[in-house]
Formats: C-alpha cells, structure tokens, sequence
C-alpha cells in the first residue's frame, strides 16, 4: 500500500527516495568488494546534510614517559593522534588517567569516533552510532559491573569537569520478561548484582505501565530495573576527553598516518609515520575494525570480525512528544531489541538471528576497503522484520510512525562478544583494547583500567573474561565467523549457569580422546578443547539442557561421584597448560615467581604467583622432573595468561631459562579411586605402593610400553595419579587402564563431578576462591606461602603488610538446605537483613544431600556454626559455616588411621 511522501510497510512508513542519479538521492558507493554502501543522507529534521563515519582510530602507542594515542586515520591507514609530551607529568595519576580516557572515548569506544568537526555540527560517526551510545549499569559478567559503573560515573562529571557538554540523559532502563524462565534470569542477575554498587531492581508490570506508558502490557511478567541508565551523544563525549585530556597535559596530533610497528631489542617500539618516528615504550592497539591490520604489522592474527548492526529512527510521533518526561531505554529481550526515545519519536534496534545476521567477512580476507570512512551499508529491512513486527506489537504507537532512517553500520566482533583487553602474550609491551562490541559503556572503565594496569604492573581487579590470550592459534577465521555469528545472533538469549555454545565447534584442539568419548557424554568448551562435562547411560537424556535448577545432569553426575568414592574413575585432562622451563636459572626463576618453595627433585607441589600487591595471579603445580627441569601445570583457561606472565619476568630479570609451551604435545588423563593403584599396578612392573610411590611424587614410567610422567595427585582428593603422555598416545593408554580395570568396575567421570569432589575436599579453584581480587591469607591458603622462604618472591613484602594489618574478611566453606536449585558461585551473602558477602563457587554435595558452597564474609562473621542466608533465585535459604573440610582427603584419611584417629575421621 503506498502514501504520499512513502511507502507503507506493515504499518511503518519508509522513506521514499528519489531515483538512482537524481539530486537529493543518497549516494551510494561500491567497495571492491562490490559491498553496497549508502553514501549519506539527509535528516528529515535537519537543513544540513548529517556526516557519517570517518576512519576510526588505529593505534594506540603508549610510553610511561610519551604517550601516543591512535585515534583519527587518513583514507584507508592508521593514525596517530596523541603524544604527551610533558614528561614531568607522565608519572602523575590523573594524567594517565585522562589519557587513557581520551584513548578509551575517542578510540575504546566502538562508536567509533570522528574527525572533529566544527561547532553545531554532528561528529561523522554520531548518527551511526546515535542507538550504540547506549549505557547501562547491567551487565551479566561480575568485574564488567565495575567497567560499567565507572564509566556512568565518569561519564556524569565529565561536563563539571571539562565545560564540554556530554548529551548524556539517564530515563533508566527496563528489560521486559514475557515468560517465567526470563524471570528466573532476572531473579538470577539479581543475586549477581547484591554484592556489587549498582542499583538494580525487580520491578512488576504496574510499575512498568507507569515508567512506559506506550507499551502493550498483555504478555509482560516483570521487569529488570536500572536506574541510571541511558544514552550519551558520542561526539561530544568525544570533545569532552579531548579536552580533558588536553587539560591535563596531552597534545593531541592527527592526522598522523601509521605506517608500520618496529620492536626494538629493549622492548620498546618505533611507530613510523609520515611526520617522524615516535618511540614508545608500549603500544595499544585500540584500532576498532582495523584491529586485525594493526596486528599483522607486526605478524599477528587477531580473532575480530566486523558484523552489520542497524537501527531503525521514526519522525515525531504525537504520544512521544505528548509525554511529560523521556521515557526509559526499553530492551525486549524475546523480541531481541532495543529502544529508545528519539528526540519526539522512538529508535530501534534488532538482533536478528545468527542465519539471518550479516558478516562482513571480506573485510577480514581483503582488508577494509581503502575509501572507507563516511560510509554506511545498504539497509537490508528484509532482515530484520521479524523484530519490526513484534517492536509494533510491544510498543502499538509504532504502527502510525514514520521511518525517517534505516542505518546499517559495522560493529567490530570478537568470537564470545567480549572486548581484549590487556598485554598480549609472546609480544613484548604489545597491548591491546580491541573488539567492543558496546563500546561506549566500556570507554570509560577500559581506559581507567588499562591506565592503573600499566601504571601499576598489575591490574586492579580480575577480569580474565577480557584476556586477548584467551584466543589462540586455534582461532581460526573461520571459528571466529562462526562464533561471532552465534554471538550476535544470542544478543538476548537466556543467559544459563554452566551456558554452553556449539558454532565453531570442534576446533583443531581436541584431545586424543574426542571421537572415542563424544558419544558418550556432554562436552563442555575450554580453551578450544572439547572436555566431558558429564557421562550419561543407555535410556538417560542425552540433550544439552540448561536450566536455574538441577537438571538432566543432577543424577548422572551423583552416579560418576559414586564411581570415584567407592570404585575408580577415568577423566580426560588434556585442556590443562602445560610449561617447560629448565636452564641454569631455572630455580632462581621460580623462586622469585613462586610464593612456596621450590619441591624437590622428583616431587610436586601447588604454588601461586602473587602481583606485586599480593594478590593470587595464578596457581600452577610445579614438578622437578630432574635437576633445574620443570613442569608446570596450569588450568586450561589460564595457559596463556600464566605463560605470558612467566615469560615477562623472565625477560625483565634477565634469567637464563628456556620455556616451552607443550600443551598442545600433551595429553593428560586422569586416574581416580581407591582401587586406581590396583588398576595401575597391572600396567607396569614399577612399584606404585604408598611407600614406593608417595603423595606428590612424580616419576618417568611406561604402562603397557606407553611412556608417561605421573604425578600422584587428584583434584578428587581421592587416590590417584595424572598421567601426562604424548598426545597422539592417549585413545591407546586409555584403552589399556579401561580394559584393566573391567575387575574393579571402572568408568568414565567429567569435570562436573570433579568439581563436587573438591568442594566436599575444600580444595580452592583459581579464577572463584581467588584470582587478582583475592590474598592467598584470606584465601586460606596460608600453607603454600613461605613468608620465611630466602627469596624475595614477588608480592612477599605486601602480603607482610596485609598479614600485619589483619584481615578483613575470609573464606569459608557452608552448607546449605535447598530445594531444586544449586549455587553456583557470585551469590549474594546475607546476615541481618544486608548483604555482607558473596559466594565463590558452589555445587551439591552428594554425601550430605546438602547444596555447598565457598563464599567470603566479614571476619567477624567467619566462625564455624555462623548462621547466615544466601540468595538463590529470587529466595534466601539458610546456610551454616562448617569446618572444613567436608569430606577429608584420602591422604589425610590415611594418616589418621596410621595415627590411630579413626574416631576423628
């Protein structure tokens, strides 16, 4: 049906555009691709053509004495923007904290930012990006939280601050719940937000009715409240750090074309440009969709694929304008859209699904196209009806609206949606701030936290979730096309405990093991391995089910729990890390790293690497295999991490070591059980009794002429040895311990029974009981710090001061009295109607019937028999602080019958 001015689709009116060529036609260009791109347009409430988006920043180049900050680019190339110059300055706080904010604003911010033009005057990519200048408090991820909230904060004083106006307007923000599981969700976020700053409320439809008036209410259950929340006018939040930056020291230079990226041998950088060279002691590379370019200067594929993200922008509707005050930003999260108040009428923005989604993937084959800059893509209204039709339905007024623009622009993606932030392994003072798929609320918290990181040498809180080195050479292209697909596609999708994803998988990293389990069990993602969650049995659902409550897995877990306490178990371990150091310096390394003392030759122990702060960086089990030769073990989430930190120290000391990275050579299986001895007995003629083959000892041996390095140790607590082999030899060695324990029933076991045996153990897990947020005093693991030890460890003299100090808090082990629902970790803590702390990780414990779990407490609070509650979907249950451990070792069970304690156990 077609109207005077338009054409009427499904109740939307669209812009009529003249014919191709005639004036006032938006113009079009072709990228060599062949990529249809919309040159420009006009606004209907606008005299002057609005620019779009210019060449966003490249590169960033920092040095603790000179800083160089990419940001604006010539057609095609990076830039350079920003060189402090004023030494005397570089080593104070707030500068550096300005710097990296213009850096973040002008460049962190995927909202690209512009050229800047003359007062009055839209910024270029402002009108793109006019819907991504969204900002939000929420955020699933628990440390993100922080990101978000500091940027709100900044971004509010920044006009005090700086005299520039911001444009930021904060109506809140509501996403809707249309079904019970949505509210579950919420009631889960709820309890994830407690224990943090934000404000963050469960609100009920009347509630809603009355902050959003326009909207259809049938089929509304409740909503997720954040007061604060709203959208920021991106250019000039773009002049605002400008200016503030220049405030406080910073000279701002573009264009600046970066040509190439030089390392010099003392780790410091030349970036070349047309106007000089500039030395730097570090480079950020905070390039947007440019990110891969800048790394293949210097030989790197980063896993970032820009993806096409449109908005839909209506004229005046006379029930917007007729409003009294802006109403909240409105996020339907089974429609999959986001909107907002525009001025008198709406904006709108769907995530169409992963086979609906466009990918620009020539950009990563060919490059960006060199004339790329005030472009944007052809609208596509095809993909993206489904979500017009239900944004009609929820908000009614959309119906009698006119379009005035359809925008489609590229939004950088990394494979799991989440930014890279941070030093990149295997480069030394290589940065990177890169993939912000919503750039604008983590401007501001990115640039503080990169700003604090490389000030201090460590960063001010954990955020492992954002390592670059959580990618790997096993990132293909193709993976990353795939995952980002499925990424954007799940934009609004439930989000689950122990949330698993498919697209990409499997990749080239699969243990020996992968075609011989897979049909056996549920395979979780680490890494890049495919690892077994869970075995399931002939007549048990198969299905991967994810859920708030105990589901498909509870009973086949509790059967794999038995398997490990009464019989013996297999698990496949190949994800961990796997290090080789050795060298003349090899001892003095670790020594320094290492907050415990160094084992002996042929024994293991646990050890954690502390930040200067005294914080846990990592947990590793370190093996003296022969004198000056070790292997460290890390979990598989943390390789790279753990390594690049090993290796940063070792160049900065100037130790002469040799450290290989073999975890791709080795595979790892897991032997567990009290008759594992009697399984492994059959396989070899060496001695594996208790006194032959003690606790912690690591020998060389063969079973059945397969050569392994086992090490008696289980993250079961329970007997048993991990068996490190040449990974092409796994399928055979766990063929051969299978058919030799038939006798003793042995079986498979995967990480989620694992996880319920070293709850019950108290056996503490990196990355929940402790990471960068965390001591290892209040941590509880006071048995692998050596404050006495000679070396001057790493973070030995902070921990003297936190130990003088006192503590203020401390883990603790509880148990719970729950129903159908689980902890899970991240839950909020409750004593006397506040919340006083939060959980760690949790799970049921399968010998008392009970839920446990770690959580930290005030230290007034920690005593054993301490009741507190904690909060589980939306309802406290009451828990108990007991003494730990739950279920002692078997070590330790051994001992104590030696020892006569029988009546102890």
């Amino acid at each position: 049906m077609l109207r005077s001015g338009g054409q009427w689709l499904r109740g939307l009116r669209l812009p009529r555009f003249p014919p191709r060529g005639t004036p006032g036609r938006p113009r079009s260009v072709c990228s060599r691709e062949g990529v249809r791109i919309s040159k420009g347009f006009r606004c209907q409430d606008s005299p002057i053509p609005i620019p779009l988006p210019s060449r966003l920043l490249a590169v960033s180049s920092v040095s603790i004495r000179r800083w160089s900050v990419g940001r604006q680019t010539q057609r095609g190339k990076p830039t350079l923007i920003c060189r402090n110059t004023m030494e005397r300055q570089s080593r104070n706080s707030d500068n550096w904290r300005w710097l990296c904010w213009c850096e973040s604003g002008l460049s962190l911010g995927q909202s690209r930012h512009e050229r800047c033009g003359p007062p009055g005057k839209i910024g270029a990519h402002c009108w793109i990006y006019l819907a991504r200048s969204l900002t939000t408090y929420f955020h699933p991820g628990i440390n993100l939280k922080k990101i978000h909230y500091y940027s709100i904060k900044l971004y509010e004083k920044l006009e005090e601050e700086t005299g520039q106006a911001v444009g930021f307007h904060q109506p809140g923000s509501i996403r809707i719940a249309t079904t019970p599981v949505r509210v579950d969700e919420f009631k889960y976020q709820m309890t994830r937000t407690g224990w943090h700053a934000t404000e963050q409320y469960i609100i009920e439809p009347e509630k809603i009715q009355e902050m959003f008036p326009l909207l259809n209410m049938n089929k509304i259950l409740a909503g997720l409240y954040n007061p604060g929340d709203g959208h920021i006018d991106p250019y000039s939040l773009t002049m605002a750090l400008a200016a503030g930056a220049r405030k406080y020291g910073a000279l701002l230079k573009y264009p600046a074309l970066v040509t190439s990226l030089k390392p010099r041998s003392d780790g410091t950088w030349d970036v070349e440009t047309p106007q000089g060279s500039v030395r730097a002691n570090r480079i950020v590379n905070a390039a947007g969709f440019w990110a891969r370019e800048v790394g293949k200067m210097i030989g790197l594929e980063h896993p970032l694929i820009p993806v096409q993200h449109q908005y839909v922008v209506t004229s005046s509707i006379p029930e917007v304008k007729a409003l009294k005050r802006e109403l909240p930003v409105l996020r339907d999260l089974e429609g999959s859209f986001y909107l907002r108040q525009e001025r008198d009428g709406l904006l709108f923005g769907p995530y169409e699904s992963q086979e609906k989604m466009k990918v620009q993937d020539t950009w990563v084959t060919n490059g960006v196209p060199p004339g790329f800059g005030k472009e944007l893509f052809e609208s596509d209204l095809d993909r993206i009806m489904e979500h017009i039709e239900i944004a009609m339905e929820m908000v009614p007024v959309l119906k009698k609206a006119d379009i005035i623009n359809v925008v489609n622009g590229p939004i950088t993606y990394s494979p799991d949606i989440l930014p890279m932030v941070g030093p990149h392994q295997g480069v030394r003072n290589y940065w990177v701030a890169v993939g912000f798929g919503y750039g604008i609320i983590h401007a501001g918290g990115v640039g503080k936290y990169l700003s604090d990181w490389i000030l201090h040498g460590e960063p001010p809180f954990d955020l492992i979730e954002l390592d670059p080195n959580r990618y790997g050479k096993w990132t293909t292209t193709q993976y990353t096309e795939a995952k980002a697909r499925e990424s954007y596609g799940f934009n609004n999708i439930v989000g689950y405990p122990k949330e698993e994803r498919f697209a990409g998988r499997p990749t080239q990293r699969v243990s020996g093991l992968y075609k011989t389990l897979e049909s056996k069990c549920s395979m979780g993602f680490h890494a890049g391995w495919e690892q077994p969650h869970w075995f399931y049995k002939p007549g048990q659902d198969t299905g991967y089910r994810p859920s708030f409550r105990r589901t498909n897995w509870f009973e086949p877990v509790g059967s794999e729990y038995k398997q490990v306490m009464q019989r013996v178990g297999v698990i496949d371990l190949s994800p961990f890390g796997k290090f080789n150091i050795k060298g003349q310096d090899s001892i003095r390394l670790l020594d320094h790293l290492f907050a415990n003392v160094i084992p002996k030759v042929g024994f293991t122990n646990i050890s954690h690497m502390l930040t200067p702060k005294g914080r846990v960086y990592a947990e590793l089990t370190v093996s003296h295999q022969s004198p000056g030769e070790f292997l460290l073990v890390t979990g598989s989430g943390s390789e790279l991490h753990d390594l690049r930190w090993i290796e940063e120290e070792a160049v900065r000391g100037r130790y002469d070591v040799e450290i290989k990275n073999v975890t791709d050579e080795f595979g790892v299986l897991g032997v567990a059980g009290p008759h594992a001895r009697k399984v492994l007995q059959k396989l070899t003629s060496e001695d594996l009794s208790d006194d032959a083959f003690k606790f912690l000892q690591t020998k060389s041996l063969k079973f059945s002429n397969i050569p392994v390095t086992a090490i008696r140790i289980s993250y079961t607590g329970e007997l048993g040895w991990e068996l490190y082999h040449r990974r092409e030899d796994s399928a055979a060695l766990y063929d051969v311990i299978m058919n030799a324990g038939q006798e003793e029933g042995i079986d498979n076991f995967g990480t989620y029974a694992m996880n319920a045996l070293r709850l019950e153990k108290a056996f503490r897990a990196w990355g929940s009981e402790m990471n960068c947020d965390t001591n290892p005093l209040e941590a509880g693991l006071e048995y692998f710090v050596k404050l006495n030890k000679p070396a001057d460890f790493i973070g030995k003299e902070a921990l003297k001061q936190i130990r003088a100090k006192g503590l203020t808090r401390r883990l603790v082990c509880l148990t719970l009295a729950t129903d159908d629902v689980d902890p899970e970790g991240n839950e909020s803590v409750w004593w006397n109607g506040k919340v006083v702390g939060n959980t760690t990780s949790g799970s049921y414990s399968y010998s008392i019937q009970k839920s446990l779990a770690f959580a930290y407490v005030p230290i007034e609070l920690s005593q054993v028999g301490q009741q507190v509650e904690v909060e589980l979907l939306g309802r406290n249950y009451p828990a108990t602080i007991i003494q730990e451990p739950l279920v002692l070792t078997e070590q330790t069970r051994n001992q104590l019958q030696k020892n006569g304690g029988k009546d102890k156990m």
